[in-house]
C-alpha cells in the first residue's frame, strides 16, 4: 500500500500545502485501485500532480468540515462536466447528511443533488473497496466525525480525522504500520476541549497503541510545526515526521 499526502494544512489551505486528503493506492493483482481520505479545499488541483482524478475508486470523507470535504464540489464538476463525457458514479463515506452538505454546498437542489455522480454511503460497519478495507471509528469532535483505519497488502494506516483526546484515538491507531494523527492545538495553551490533538495527545497515543511510526498532520499555518513535532518525539520513541505535500509512504 502506497500512501501521498495531497494535502495536510489544518483548517484552511496553507502557503505550501491544500486542506487535509490523502491518496493511498494498492494492488489486487488485477489493478491498481485508488481511493481518498478527505477532499479538503484546495485539494483537487494538488491531486493532478499525483494522479489522474478520474482513477479514484471511492473518497473517504472522515467529518463535513470544508477543510476536509469541500473540494468534493469541484469533483462533482470535473466528473459531470469532462470532455471525455459524463463519468461512472462513484462511492463516497461519509457521515450521516453528506449528500445534502454537498449539495448546498454548491447551492444545489438537495434532490438530486450530487447523486447522479456520487454514491453517497454512511459509515457503520467495514467496508471493502477492491484490495482495501475501511473500518470507520467514531471520535470526539463537534460534528460527528471518524477516525478510520485502512488496510491493504498486509499493512494498515490510522487517520485520526479530526478529533479531541479520546479513548478512540488509541482504537485507531492500534499497531498501525502508519498512524497519521493530527495535531492542531500545542500544550499549554488554553485549547478548547474535544476539538483537537496536541503534539502530545498523538504521541502519547502511538506509544500506547505500539503505532510503528507517527506522521503529524493537520497543523495549522499559524503554528511552527516544529512545536508539535517536538511534543510527539518526547511522548514516543519511535519514527515521528511531519506530514508534507507531496510525500510518499510505502507501506
Amino acid at each position: 500500500m502506497r500512501l501521498t499526502i495531497v494535502g495536510c494544512s489544518g483548517s484552511y489551505p496553507g502557503p505550501e500545502s491544500p486542506a487535509s486528503c490523502y491518496l493511498l493506492e494498492a494492488d489486487d493483482g488485477d489493478r491498481t485501485w485508488r481511493v481518498l481520505a478527505d477532499f479538503g479545499n484546495g485539494a483537487l488541483g494538488a491531486l493532478h500532480k499525483y494522479v489522474d482524478p478520474l482513477r479514484i475508486d471511492a473518497v473517504l470523507v472522515s467529518h463535513l468540515h470544508a477543510d476536509h470535504c469541500l473540494d468534493l464540489c469541484g469533483y462533482y464538476v470535473l466528473r459531470k462536466y469532462h470532455p471525455d463525457g459524463a463519468q461512472p458514479r462513484i462511492p463516497v463515506w461519509g457521515p450521516q447528511g453528506t449528500a445534502e452538505r454537498m449539495a448546498r454546498a454548491y447551492d444545489l437542489p438537495i434532490d438530486p443533488g450530487m447523486t447522479a455522480e456520487f454514491d453517497f454511503r454512511e459509515w457503520s460497519d467495514p467496508v471493502t473497496i477492491g484490495p482495501f478495507t475501511v473500518t470507520p471509528v467514531p471520535v470526539t469532535h463537534p460534528v460527528p466525525a471518524f477516525g478510520l483505519r485502512i488496510s491493504a497488502d498486509g499493512a494498515t494506516v490510522g487517520y485520526t480525522g479530526d478529533t479531541g483526546p479520546c479513548d478512540a484515538v488509541d482504537e485507531v491507531a492500534r499497531d498501525a504500520d502508519l498512524f497519521l494523527a493530527e495535531a492542531s492545538f500545542l500544550e499549554g495553551k488554553d485549547n478548547p476541549p474535544d476539538l483537537h490533538l496536541t503534539g502530545a495527545d498523538a504521541g502519547a497515543a502511538a506509544a500506547r497503541a505500539g503505532a510503528r511510526q507517527l506522521v503529524l498532520t493537520h497543523v495549522p499555518p499559524w503554528h511552527d510545526p516544529e512545536l508539535p513535532l517536538a511534543e510527539a518525539r518526547a511522548a514516543y520513541d519511535g519514527p515521528v515526521a511531519l506530514a508534507r505535500a507531496g510525500a510518499v509512504y510505502d507501506l
